[in-house]
């Protein structure tokens, strides 16, 4: 007879090698049970079933058996009835769980339309926005050069903040378009799941400033008392001894020790902060905003037109002069409807549904739905602030203002 921790090694042993079966059973019953009925299995039922397959005398009966309590394996073998109980209740559990959390209806279009769970985005950025962060490694894309280790680091420690109520399908698009753009990527490839993590495959950039020069346009760098707050694609005066040049910024630095500058293209040095703050690398990550620059002696780069190129070059220092580029009403717009709870969504209608072929006013839109027609994108066009008899297809976009669950309806309906 062995000593007695080997047998319960070798009870544990036996109970994992004959709960596979039983543990694939009972989660497989408690999903189909709660997906299809709603009813939970009693545990009791599932434990049984369970020890029966296990072909251990035949449920729990086994236990009181004089012939397996009194063998010379008895610890081995109640052992792994144990463990075998244990597997099947949590395999149960797992599958009742996933029966009651499991959508009834999944289709293609349902899977493009997922959002962030609901609890997801209430507990990261409260009511309006939600927190996409990096998980796991920043992994290389198939046929290009590996990412540098401090660009491959510096974007698994970003985080990312989003509209809450954006489909999975769009956060992953804007995502990507992002990273392309504070990092220079030449490639991002993004995948979100509904807990707001999100796996990264990204290519190094392709090339440097010339990336970001518009075509007719030249680059060219001078001295400068650099302004708080310049960031790149900002419009710009700069004033020299012989002409005064209007340009767009493509970089910007300061000589400050605690300067955010707007990143080079090139990987960081040596005498460049990491940290704009002064926070400790083990700090926890903040969410990504547009680079600027904190004011300061410094060197910006424009993109000036060939002509105004001259005078810059010959100058070796300049004043910098910020311009307006005046406000932007769409989203004063947008603003005033949230702060009013109203949402601004894009449906398309679908084929056989209540507006295809319809007009809005046939359609009572505004009396069934509660929301209000803005706008309609179809094959002939926008047309703007529709009439009623304007008529609505298959395939039109239909841009509707209300509430979140007054827009989640009408997409359900005319979909």
């Amino acid at each position: 007879m062995a000593a007695f921790p080997v047998e319960i090694l070798f009870g544990i042993y036996l109970g994992i090698l004959t709960g596979i079966i039983p543990g694939l059973v009972a989660w497989s019953l408690g999903f189909l049970f709660k997906y299809f009925t709603g009813v939970t299995i009693p545990g009791f039922g599932v434990v049984v079933l369970a020890v029966a397959l296990a072909g251990v005398n035949g449920g729990l009966l086994a236990l009181a058996d004089p012939t397996i309590t009194q063998n010379a394996n008895a610890v081995t073998i109640t052992t792994a009835i144990m463990v075998v109980l244990m597997i099947s209740l949590y395999a149960h559990n797992r599958g009742d769980t996933m029966g009651a959390t499991f959508p009834k209806r999944l289709s293609l279009k349902q899977l493009r339309e997922r959002t962030l769970a609901a609890d997801v985005r209430g507990a990261l950025a409260g009511r309006d926005e939600a927190r996409i962060r990096i998980v796991g490694e920043v992994a290389d894309m198939e046929g290009y050069p590996p990412l540098a280790d401090d660009l491959r680091a510096e974007i698994r420690d970003s985080e990312w903040t989003f509209p809450a109520d954006l489909r999975i399908t769009e956060l992953e698009a804007r995502l990507a378009e992002r990273l392309k753009t504070e990092y220079d990527l030449g490639d991002a490839a993004v995948t979100v799941d509904e807990r707001g993590r999100a796996s990264v495959v990204a290519a190094p950039p392709f090339s440097g400033l010339s990336k970001r020069v518009p075509d007719g346009k030249r680059a060219v760098s001078v001295n400068a008392l650099v302004p708080t707050g310049v960031a790149r694609n900002d419009e710009v005066t700069l004033i020299t001894p012989d002409a005064q040049v209007r340009g767009t910024v493509v970089s910007a630095k300061t000589r400050k020790p605690t300067t955010e500058s707007v990143p080079e293209p090139a990987s960081k040095g040596a005498d460049e902060d990491d940290d704009a703050d002064g926070e400790e690398e083990d700090a926890a990550p903040q969410p990504v905003r547009a680079p600027t620059t904190t004011g300061g002696e410094g060197r910006i780069t424009v993109a000036v037109t060939r002509t105004d190129a001259e005078p810059l070059l010959k100058a070796d220092r300049a004043r910098v002069v910020v311009e307006s580029r005046g406000v932007r009403r769409e989203y004063e717009l947008v603003s005033l409807l949230r702060r009013a709870g109203r949402r601004f969504q894009r449906v398309t209608v679908g084929p056989g549904g209540p507006l295809d072929g319809a007009t809005v006013g046939t359609a009572n839109v505004r009396e069934t739905y509660g929301v209000a027609v803005m706008a309609v994108r179809g094959a002939s066009g926008w047309v703007v602030a529709p009439r009623g008899s304007a008529t609505i297809s298959a395939g039109d976009e239909v841009f509707a203002v209300g509430t979140r669950e007054q827009l989640d309806a009408f997409r359900e309906a005319v979909a």
